[in-house]
């Protein structure tokens, strides 16, 4: 049995935040129905990268979904929509504040065939508020989030995750959070509800640090390619055969640890490094202590006497790393899938997180555009090939 057999889905997101939501759900076996627009359909479809002209990231992306279309700015395709609702859990969508109203497709009109449907909202900054109304995509709401300012080195300009990095996090609120509101209508008999997911939300709930500082403190922080104030040491350190290796020492604990490693069982008793408040402050003598010793040896060697004392290091991988190393290998991490438009195998990430019982699985890869019209439509509403041809006529699917 599938975790999520039984949930039913519609999807009318597009680009990621949205349909990674309903991706997470769909890899452990919700119904989940991928609503696009005729003709090109969600625009994720033509982003890149690509192969052979292909965009291949739709393969992994859209897996487990099944594809219909339906043009909601047409009166036959919202009477459609709502009779799909009717026997929904689930409806996720992800346009701009108002755009569903303008449509006619309000949740008001949607509650009328299923008051307890539950519909994921996921924009750029919310439902309410000033900027509610405001168009929002992952890169400036990072921006406005405050990540952006701190995410850099202190004598350049600031800079942007070089990926979307923001709307997967949005999607993964998005995602527990449907969770959460289906547990209660279904398991403690409420009702259906509505969930706001905001992008820049989502990544100012994990600012919680400089949250804190800045109300007690003062401080606003700034730009550094580490995090600052929090552990000490803690690094990006180059090894003596040009590796970049990340340590740190974030408990009294490890710092234990790493002067054995470095031999420097004196600097537990140095006044200067005693404790974490110390060793912040005098985080730029110790850095260059870490710093010379990480140099004097091959990162394999490094990890080793690290890792034997108890201390957390590791290499800076890139993805051919990744490709390359057992551990992810052994996890599953990287998987490959037949994807008909490429004709080819493509690669996309395995299934996390990983449960004993009921592990998810990837039963096909992202569908071609309309590709299930005739199974959902008949199923879901009892149309047949003639009833489908003349809404395709009409422009309808």
């Amino acid at each position: 049995m599938e975790m999520l057999q039984g949930v039913k889905i519609l999807d009318l997101s597009t680009v990621i935040a949205g349909p990674y939501c309903s991706n997470l759900l769909a890899d452990f076996g919700a119904n989940v129905i991928k609503i696009e627009q005729p003709g090109g359909g969600d625009p994720f479809r033509r982003l890149g990268p690509y192969y052979k002209r292909v965009a291949i990231r739709h393969a992994s992306l859209n897996r487990n979904k099944k594809s219909v279309t339906l043009d909601l700015h047409t009166e036959k395709g919202r009477e459609m929509l709502f009779k799909m609702i009717e026997n929904a859990d689930v409806v996720i969508e992800n346009f701009k504040t108002g755009t569903l109203e303008k449509w006619g497709v309000s949740v008001a009109k949607m509650r009328e065939h299923n008051p307890n449907i539950i519909i994921t909202h996921i924009t750029g900054y919310g439902q309410t508020g000033p900027n509610a109304f405001m168009p929002g995509f992952g890169t400036p709401a990072t921006a406005f989030s405050g990540l952006t300012y701190i995410t850099g080195h202190p004598d350049r300009p600031p800079v942007s995750p070089s990926f979307s990095m923001t709307d997967y996090i949005a999607g993964l609120y998005a995602c527990f959070s449907t969770m959460m509101a289906l547990y209660h209508r279904d398991a403690l008999h409420g009702k259906g509800q509505e969930i706001d997911v905001s992008l820049y939300e989502s990544l100012f709930r994990i600012l919680g640090s400089h949250i804190a500082d800045y109300y007690s403190n003062g401080v606003i922080a700034e730009r550094a390619p580490i995090p600052v104030g929090q552990a000490s040491p803690c690094g990006i350190y180059k090894t003596k055969d040009n590796q970049w290796a990340i340590v740190v020492c974030s408990t009294d604990r490890t710092w234990t640890y790493i002067t054995r490693a470095m031999k420097r069982e004196d600097f537990q008793t140095n006044p200067k490094f005693v404790t974490m408040a110390d060793r912040l402050i005098n985080n730029k003598e110790l850095d260059d202590y870490v710093r010379e010793w990480v140099l004097s040896l091959d990162f394999a060697d490094l990890k080793k006497v690290l890792n034997d004392e108890g201390v957390p290091c590791d290499k800076v991988y890139t993805i051919k790393d990744c490709f390359e190393d057992p551990h992810f290998k052994a996890r599953e991490n990287i998987v490959t899938k037949y994807f008909a438009p490429v004709d080819e195998e493509v690669a996309m990430p395995g299934i996390i997180p990983k449960f004993s019982e009921t592990p998810g699985q990837i039963k096909w890869v992202g569908p071609e555009l309309g590709e299930h019209n005739a199974e959902i439509y008949g199923e879901w509403l009892g149309l047949n090939e003639s009833d489908l041809a003349a809404l395709k006529d009409e422009g309808v699917i």
